[in-house]
C-alpha cells in the first residue's frame, strides 16, 4: 500500500512539475510590440545614440524571456519626400508608397542593429506567412491605407501580444495640442472610447496623431492596451515593461 501511495504521490508531483514548466514557458514567451516613430530614428540625421539605447533595452528584455516585434515609422524623411511628391503632382497613393518605403528603410536599419537575435526577413505584411523562431521580428509598412500604427495592432493581434508601446516624441497624449492651446491637459489614463473622440475620424498619409484612428478602433475592438511613451525617455519604457509607474499615457 505504501508503494501505491508513493506512486500516486510521484505522479501528482510530476504533473505539478509539468504544469509549472508550461507556466514558466508561457511566461517566457511574452510578446511585446514596439512601434518606433520615425522621428526618433531620424529626426534630421540618424540618431545613433537613441538606437543604441533601444538596442540595449530590447536585448535586455530578450534575456529576461520577452520576445519583441518592432515596427518602424517613417518620420521626417517620409514627410520631406511626401511633401516633395505632392508639390510635383504626385497622387495620394504615391505619397502612401513613399511613406511605406521610408518605414522599410528604417526597419532595415533597426534589424541591422539587433543582429543575430532578429529574424533575417523584414516583415512587409502583418498577414504574410512567416515563423517567429528568433527573439525579435522587425517590420516596416504594409500597403496604402495602413499606417505603421495599424500594422502594429494587426501584428499584436496575430501574436497575442500582451503589450503595445507607441514610442513617440511626446510625454503624454493631451486633450488638445499644447503648442497652440494653453488649456490643453495631459492624459495619463483614458479609455479608447474617450480617446477616439480626441483624434480625427479618418486616417490619411502623413496624419499627425498620437495613434492612428483606424488602429485605435481596431485596438478597442480587441481590448488591446496601448502605452504612449516618449522615446527620448527609455527609462519610462523600462518602468512600463516592469509593471511600474511610468511617465506616459495608457489607453485601454
Amino acid at each position: 500500500m505504501a508503494k501505491i501511495k508513493l506512486f500516486w504521490y510521484s505522479m501528482e508531483n510530476n504533473n505539478l512539475n509539468i504544469s509549472m514548466k508550461k507556466a514558466i514557458k508561457k511566461k517566457k514567451e511574452e510578446v511585446v510590440v514596439i512601434s518606433v516613430g520615425g522621428s526618433l530614428i531620424c529626426p534630421e540625421e540618424v540618431d545613433t545614440a537613441f538606437l543604441a539605447s533601444l538596442k540595449e533595452l530590447v536585448l535586455s528584455g530578450v534575456k529576461s524571456g520577452k520576445r519583441f516585434i518592432i515596427i518602424t515609422g517613417g518620420g521626417k524623411v517620409c514627410r520631406k519626400y511626401q511633401n516633395a511628391a505632392n508639390s510635383l503632382g504626385g497622387s495620394i497613393a504615391d505619397a502612401d508608397w513613399i511613406g511605406i518605403d521610408s518605414t522599410r528603410l528604417n526597419a532595415r536599419l533597426v534589424k541591422s542593429m539587433i543582429g543575430s537575435k532578429a529574424e533575417d526577413h523584414i516583415i512587409q505584411s502583418p498577414l504574410e506567412k512567416f515563423v517567429f523562431k528568433k527573439s525579435v521580428i522587425v517590420a516596416g509598412g504594409w500597403k496604402p491605407g495602413f499606417s505603421s500604427d495599424h500594422d502594429a495592432v494587426l501584428l499584436a493581434k496575430r501574436f497575442k501580444a500582451s503589450k503595445l508601446i507607441n514610442l513617440s516624441n511626446i510625454d503624454y497624449v493631451y486633450t488638445a495640442d499644447p503648442k497652440t492651446n494653453p488649456d490643453a491637459k495631459k492624459i495619463e489614463r483614458i479609455t479608447w472610447k474617450e480617446f477616439r473622440k480626441l483624434i480625427p475620424k479618418k486616417w490619411v498619409p502623413g496624419l499627425s496623431s498620437p495613434f492612428d484612428p483606424v488602429a485605435s478602433k481596431e485596438s478597442e475592438s480587441i481590448g488591446l492596451e496601448v502605452a504612449i511613451i516618449n522615446g527620448k525617455k527609455l527609462a519610462e519604457l523600462e518602468n512600463y515593461l516592469a509593471g511600474k509607474e511610468f511617465v506616459g499615457s495608457l489607453i485601454k
